[in-house]
C-alpha cells in the first residue's frame, strides 16, 4: 500500500459512537431487510432504468436512493437548488459510505469510486451498472487515464461527485481537498458544485453512528446506523463556481474546501475533535503543481503520513 493515500485520524473508537436512543434488534434487523431489499431490487431494475430519458431515469435514481436512506432510519433535508443542467463536478465532505445514496437522492449522478468496489459483493456489480467511474488508487501511474475519463465525461454532460478528501473523516473534523480531480474540470470548462454533508442528532450535533472510518468493519457500520434512532442528514447544494473563474487547480480546490467547510448550519461549532488535526494543507513530493497532469491520483492520494495509520476506508 502506498504511503502517499491519505489520511484522517478518525477512528471508530473515537469518533463512531451514537449518543441517543436506539432501536430495538428487530426494528434493526427489519431496517437491514429492506436496505438489503433495495440494492437487490436496485440492481434488477438498473438495466431498463438505463433505456429511460433523463428525467425519468432521475427521478426514479433519486426515489430509490432516498428510500435506501430512509430504510436506515435517516431523514433526509436538502437544501439549496441544483440549477441548470449540465456537465458539472460536485465535490463533497465524505463521512460514510451512505455518502452515496445521499447525493444521489439529492442530485442523482455518476459517483468516482475506489477500483476495490468493483470486487465487492452485490454492491459492486450495482456500482458499476450505475455509471460509476473507477480510479486504481494504489497505481499514480494509472491518473493521467483517470483525469480523461472524467473530463470525458464532464464534456459529455455527466454530473460527476468526486470526494477529494480521499479518506473518510467523521463530520467533525475535515480533511484537505486534493487538486488532481479539479484538473479535469478546468480541461472540461464546466462548473464545480460544493456540497456540504452533515448527519445530525436530534439536539442538531453531528451523529457518529454514520461515521465509517479507521478500521471499521462494513458490517459493524450497518448495524451501528440500523440501531441509531434520531438521525437525519444534510445536504446542502452551495453556489456553483463558475467555469472561469480560476486559472489553477490549486486555487479552485481551495476555494471549493472554503466553500464546505464554511456551509455549516448547526448549533454548535464543528471545530475539530480533541487530538484531531486538520491535515496540512501544504502540497506533498506527489502534489506538485508543475506538471500539466498531477502525479497524485484523481482523490489526490497524497499524504506524508502512513497509510497504515489512519483512516483509508472510503466507498467512492
Amino acid at each position: 500500500m502506498s504511503v502517499w493515500l491519505p489520511t484522517s485520524p478518525c477512528t471508530p473508537e473515537a469518533c463512531a459512537g451514537h449518543e441517543g436512543d436506539t432501536a430495538s434488534v428487530p426494528r434493526a434487523v427489519l431496517r437491514l431487510t429492506a436496505a438489503v431489499a433495495l440494492i437487490l431490487l436496485g440492481i434488477l431494475g438498473a438495466p431498463p432504468v438505463r433505456l429511460l430519458p433523463a428525467g425519468p431515469r432521475h427521478r426514479v435514481v433519486r426515489a430509490w436512493s432516498t428510500a435506501l436512506v430512509r430504510a436506515f432510519g435517516i431523514r433526509i433535508t436538502v437544501h439549496g437548488s441544483p440549477g441548470p443542467g449540465g456537465g458539472r463536478l460536485l465535490v463533497a465532505n465524505h463521512i460514510s459510505w451512505l455518502d452515496i445514496p445521499l447525493v444521489a437522492a439529492a442530485l442523482p449522478c455518476r459517483m468516482l469510486a475506489k477500483s476495490d468496489i468493483r470486487a465487492w459483493p452485490v454492491l459492486g456489480r450495482l456500482a458499476g451498472q450505475a455509471g460509476t467511474l473507477f480510479i486504481e488508487r494504489d497505481r499514480i501511474r494509472a491518473l493521467p487515464a483517470t483525469v480523461e475519463a472524467l473530463t470525458g465525461a464532464l464534456l459529455a454532460g455527466d454530473r460527476v461527485t468526486v470526494f477529494p478528501e480521499g479518506s473518510t473523516w467523521c463530520g467533525r473534523a475535515q480533511g484537505t481537498f486534493r487538486r488532481a480531480a479539479f484538473q479535469a474540470a478546468l480541461d472540461a470548462r464546466v462548473p464545480v458544485q460544493p456540497l456540504r454533508l452533515t448527519y445530525l442528532r436530534c439536539d442538531g450535533n453531528p451523529a457518529g453512528a454514520p461515521a465509517f472510518v479507521g478500521d471499521d468493519p462494513l458490517t459493524a457500520s450497518l448495524w451501528r446506523i440500523a440501531r441509531a434512532r434520531g438521525v437525519r442528514a444534510e445536504v446542502r447544494l452551495l453556489p456553483r463556481i463558475p467555469p472561469g473563474r480560476y486559472a489553477h487547480r490549486r486555487d479552485l480546490a481551495a476555494a471549493a474546501q472554503r466553500a464546505v467547510a464554511g456551509a455549516w448550519t448547526g448549533p454548535t461549532d464543528p471545530n475539530p475533535l480533541p487530538g484531531i488535526p486538520a491535515q496540512p494543507t501544504a502540497p506533498s513530493a506527489t502534489d506538485r503543481d508543475s506538471a500539466n497532469r498531477p502525479a497524485a491520483s484523481v482523490h489526490h492520494w497524497v499524504s506524508s503520513s502512513p497509510a497504515a495509520a489512519s483512516s483509508l476506508r472510503t466507498p467512492s
